[in-house]
């Protein structure tokens, strides 16, 4: 995959199935990991909030390195994986460096942060970058 005319990139369709798949899986996670606190709840939406809000770094950081380390080791998350999709480098159309991965986890994490409106970005570049695929130098392409 040399040639950028090569590449077909990833429809928005297929980038929003990989992106509601991931976030079920992260969520997965974290009520698992915080079961006992969720259980003892009893139900009470406010206390599972708080819970849930008590546990605002660790989700974030459960993030960061969930979408770090599969995209730079795999080239995909499991979403990604799902809608057959994959990242790679913008400039050499290859495997995404740990830093670039790193970086382009960190402006998802800005993106999210803000409403989302990063992720918009996608519907006005012939690319289809969003904020932190422009921020993290990489591409989203059909695997």
């Amino acid at each position: 995959m040399s040639d950028i005319q090569n590449l077909q990139l990833a429809s928005i369709k297929a980038r929003t199935k990989a992106f509601i798949i991931d976030d079920l899986s992260i969520t997965l996670v974290v009520f698992l990991l915080l079961w006992d606190k969720i259980t003892m709840a009893n139900g009470d939406l406010l206390t599972i909030l708080m819970v849930m809000n008590d546990a605002f770094y660790q989700i974030i950081l459960l993030k960061f390195f969930y979408q770090t380390f599969f995209i730079w080791y795999y080239g995909a998350t499991i979403g990604k994986f799902v809608a057959k999709i994959k990242v790679i480098d913008f400039d050499h159309f290859g495997r995404v460096s740990l830093i670039n991965s790193a970086v382009r986890s960190f402006g998802r994490i800005i993106s999210e942060s803000l409403f989302y409106v990063g992720f918009v970005f996608a519907y006005f570049t012939d690319s289809r970058q969003t904020f932190h695929d422009k921020f993290g130098k990489t591409l989203v392409v059909d695997a």
